[in-house]
């Protein structure tokens, strides 16, 4: 690697400065650096000496007042009182908090940036307000100036001013005024804010004026865009021989002005006067031609999949290393995919994508409900998020209770009463009656959450940290609303997830030791042997977009503002000079392109790739694909232990089998071990959906209601009769929704949107049902029905030559005699089906057959032979009642050999037991 920036600045120091550096005060844009550069000078000396004093130019600055920083909530509050009474010394209303909010943040932000770049206050909004004034008010700007300004005013005063464009009007009219009250608010009030320091500074009148006097020499390191106020003080500063200027700069880009990297630091040089204290910057960059790993990953996460794979490989190099983001929202996802490192995060865990985040989230939506919309009923993923949290702390014992209910009564909405179960947050759902008790409630919340951490073993130090912060905050919001007339909740809360969301917490390691991570603007001035830049996309690599003002581009322009112009190109130093010095460089972005992502890397990695000598090396991440010949089945062995306890359930204990579980172990043997053999149940749930085994039930015993009254009758009923029973169908399938979902239903309007859906399939299939019988019958009569008790069956087996024999189970739907129109008599056992079943088949063999082509059928088959058995009754038709198909295919099964009667019948059930005999045991 090259000779660090920070060590080139030590060892300037040494030359200039001697042993005795206690009157030097070196001043850096953020703290990170400060370490560093300790640790060069403790080498560069090698020895004990005074050390400088280490700033960063907040702090440095701040020395000019006793003032203490107001917050943002503070100023904001200020903001807000202060215009309502400028509008009634106007004669207007005053505007609500809510009204006031959107343009405030605007408001406070166009202040800060006016004063940092030193404009004038008045003369700007007079401009914004009328222009008309522009001849007068800027005689004393250049052409190219006022042509900005008449452009902007072109464009917006085309036909007299809207409603909306008036009220800006005389907002912008007002803001000057607003901006000196303010200022005067922050004195009087014993406060400032930075943007009031540093114009102090510049325009003479701060407290301390002549703080930077205290030190022999002031040493600025590593700065790149200035503003006006940081340029006339450097200048000064400099002139009076008091400030030393180290610019971090690369002649490959300072010394060709189309490249926008160097648009700044040439800005300093040439323009403010600053000199370089390095002397003339070397051209890296140009000579160098190395490799540059670039990575296009498949999908956004994926590029901290591919990461944990390259620094696996690498972990064990004696070299420094940093990850940086130049998308900080993949920090999370980079903590989860890091390998066995050492890091050290000073970008901070974010609150908002912390747990607690997500709680005190989900906590804000149920209050919108229950106290802004006074409902009392949440819905059922609100409670099972709950359940789920970690730090609501409800006992397996209450979730399993609470889920089982849910799916059993199908609960898509769950009223505030029926909430019983022991949480660490008792008052998560009762409601809030006053509105100005919201924020008392969410800091109540907060207290019982720090409660719950520190009552644990191990104290999680960053939930702890989040936590404080979040309540500082909370507090302030607390006391501004109480300045205020009664807020709305949800108002209140849109403002309180606002000001909670810049909440983080550092993670901090050795900042000497082990893998840095940091954002691009945190690695100002820091060199490391290996860097890894993870989300270098287009549209994030430069940003596309500016904060929010009511100064347009023109304006701000027309007096040097800060434009979406010059973000890029400080964007594109922060890149561009970690090619000075890194050897192993390699940059991620998402090669997918979707709704959030163009698919394309930065245009800074193409400018570089075509402009500079530098290799890069392209990789495309490629995910695995597995072809269905190389997939390996698993296989679960009949033996040993596991045959031991089928034979223990099956043989010994006679564990019943059903034709589910027939049919079940056809298509997939692990799955009939897992549920009949491991006796692994599936987790209750609930479904957006109906369950179409719900629907089963709730048609198989509606049918079973209908034909009751028929059952055991020796003389044939005509079908007609069932005419009368279609007008009744409606009151069946409500009573019986009601039983399964355990709910008490006396009209259809007690149903939830799903049930009634049910309701009227449920309707349909039974009408569909009735109207075949009757028209395809003349007279009926019912032999068996829904009979889940009688018919359980000894069937023999060989297995390792010796006969044992098991239990078959079925349930028989209907078994019943019929009349036809040419006056046979069909005896019939009758399968009802609610999917997608079918009657058709191509080969017989398929059916009775792994992975059978005709599951229904198989399972007909299979109640016929356990009915036949018992009963001695022969010849039963099996009849699939399907109804979507029944109309147009019949209820007869069939294939190419035919039609699943008489002789064929006959010979396809003697397969049929051969079948069953056989293939359960082929393993064995």
């Amino acid at each position: 690697m090259q000779t660090a920036f920070l060590k080139l600045v030590a060892t300037d120091i040494q030359k200039r400065f001697g042993n005795d550096l206690s009157e030097i005060a070196i001043v850096f844009n953020n703290k990170r650096p400060i370490t560093y550069l300790k640790k060069h000078l403790s080498e560069v000396y090698g020895q004990a000496i005074w050390s400088p004093q280490f700033f960063t130019i907040q702090e440095f600055f701040r020395r000019s007042t006793d003032d203490t920083e107001a917050s943002p909530l503070t100023q904001f509050f200020h903001l807000f009182n202060i215009h309502n009474e400028l509008l009634v010394i106007e004669g207007k209303q005053p505007e609500t908090l809510e009204e006031f909010y959107p343009i405030a943040e605007i408001i406070l932000s166009d202040f800060g940036q006016l004063d940092y770049d030193l404009v004038p206050i008045e003369q700007i909004y007079l401009e914004l307000y009328d222009n008309t004034k522009i001849d007068i008010a800027f005689q004393h700007l250049t052409q190219e100036q006022q042509e900005f300004i008449r452009q902007f005013w072109q464009s917006f005063s085309i036909a007299g001013h809207s409603g909306v464009q008036e009220r800006f009007l005389q907002l912008w009219k007002r803001l000057p005024v607003l901006y000196s009250r303010f200022k005067e608010k922050l004195k009087a009030e014993g406060q400032t804010n930075y943007p009031t320091i540093y114009r102090d500074l510049a325009e003479g009148k701060a407290t301390y004026q002549q703080f930077a006097s205290s030190y022999q020499h002031i040493l600025f390191v590593g700065f790149n865009a200035l503003n006006k106020v940081e340029a006339k003080l450097f200048r000064q500063w400099q002139e009076e021989g008091r400030a030393l200027f180290y610019f971090d700069a690369d002649a490959y880009y300072l010394e060709d002005t189309m490249q926008e990297a160097g648009l700044f630091i040439r800005r300093n040089i040439f323009q403010t006067g600053l000199v370089n204290a390095l002397g003339d910057s070397p051209n890296i960059i140009g000579n160098r031609t190395s490799t540059v790993n670039l990575y296009a990953s498949t999908g956004k996460i994926s590029q901290t999949k591919l990461l944990h794979d390259i620094l696996e490989q690498h972990k064990n190099m004696e070299q420094t290393s940093a990850i940086l983001l130049a998308d900080e929202n993949l920090l999370v996802p980079l903590l989860q995919s890091l390998p066995d490192v050492k890091p050290n995060i000073t970008t901070g865990y974010p609150l908002t994508q912390s747990p607690i985040y997500g709680l005190l989230d989900l906590w804000m939506e149920v209050h919108l409900e229950i106290s802004q919309f006074k409902r009392r009923k949440l819905s059922y993923q609100i409670i099972e998020t709950f359940i789920n949290h970690p730090l609501s702390m409800v006992s397996l014992a209450d979730k399993l209770q609470i889920q089982k209910e849910i799916a059993d009564k199908q609960l898509f909405e769950i009223t505030l009463e029926e909430l019983h179960f022991k949480s660490s947050l008792p008052q998560f759902f009762v409601p809030i009656e006053n509105s100005a008790h919201l924020v008392p409630a969410l800091i109540l919340l907060v207290d019982d959450l720090l409660h719950s951490i520190s009552s644990q073993d191990r104290i999680r130090q960053i939930d702890n940290n989040l936590l404080i912060e979040t309540k500082k905050t909370l507090n302030q919001l607390l006391l501004g609303f109480e300045t205020v007339a009664p807020l709305s909740i949800s108002f209140q809360i849109g403002l309180i997830k606002k000001a909670i969301a810049p909440i983080n917490s550092a993670i901090e390691g050795d900042p000497l030791e082990g893998i840095q991570i940091m954002g691009l603007l945190e690695s100002r001035c820091l060199n490391f042997d290996n860097i890894y830049i993870l989300g270098a996309n287009e549209g994030i690599l430069p940003k596309t977009s500016n904060s929010p003002t009511f100064i347009p581009n023109s304006l701000r322009s027309a007096y040097g503002l800060p434009i979406l112009e010059n973000q890029n190109a400080l964007s594109a130093y922060l890149f561009y000079r970690h090619f000075q010095y890194s050897e192993g460089i390699h940059i991620f972005y998402n090669g997918l392109v979707d709704e959030s992502s163009t698919g394309e890397e930065s245009r800074f990695i193409k400018q570089l790739e075509f402009e500079s000598k530098f290799q890069f090396d392209r990789k495309v991440q490629q995910q695995p694909i597995q072809f269905a010949d190389k997939a390996q089945e698993i296989v679960i062995q009949k033996r040993g232990e596991i045959w031991k306890k089928m034979y223990e359930d099956f043989i010994v204990n006679q564990k019943k089998i059903s034709a589910t579980a027939l049919t079940t172990y056809l298509q997939s043997p692990l799955q009939f071990f897992l549920k009949h053999i491991a006796n692994i149940k599936e987790p209750p749930s609930l479904s957006q959906e109906f369950e179409m085994n719900k629907l089963g039930t709730v048609i198989h015993n509606v049918m079973e209601d209908i034909f009751l009254p028929f059952k055991g009758k020796q003389e044939f009923t005509p079908t007609r009769i069932l005419r009368g029973q279609i007008d009744r169908i409606e009151a069946y399938v409500t009573r019986e929704i009601g039983i399964q979902y355990q709910i008490e239903i006396k009209e259809e309007k007690d149903l939830n949107s799903l049930q009634r859906i049910m309701l009227k399939i449920a309707c349909e299939y039974v009408k569909m049902y009735l109207e075949y019988d009757i028209d395809n019958y003349k007279s009926f009569r019912i032999i068996e029905l829904e009979n889940d008790t009688d018919y359980i069956l000894p069937f023999p087996l060989q297995i390792n030559g010796e006969e044992h024999q098991v239990s078959l189970y079925g349930i028989i739907d209907r078994v019943d005699e019929v009349v036809t129109h040419d006056d046979r008599i069909i005896s019939r056992i009758v399968d009802y089906k609610t999917g997608g079943d079918s009657i058709l088949f191509k080969e017989i063999d398929q059916v009775f057959a792994p992975n059978t082509e005709n599951k229904a059928m198989v399972q007909t088959l299979f109640y016929a032979y356990v009915f036949e058995q018992k009963t001695g009754r022969k010849q039963l038709e099996p009849h699939l009642y399907v109804a979507r198909k029944m109309r147009e295919e019949g209820t007869l099964f069939s294939g190419k050999e035919g039609i699943l009667t008489d002789e064929f019948l006959a010979f396809q059930k003697e397969n049929f037991i051969k079948f069953l005999r056989a293939y359960p045991t082929r393993d064995l």
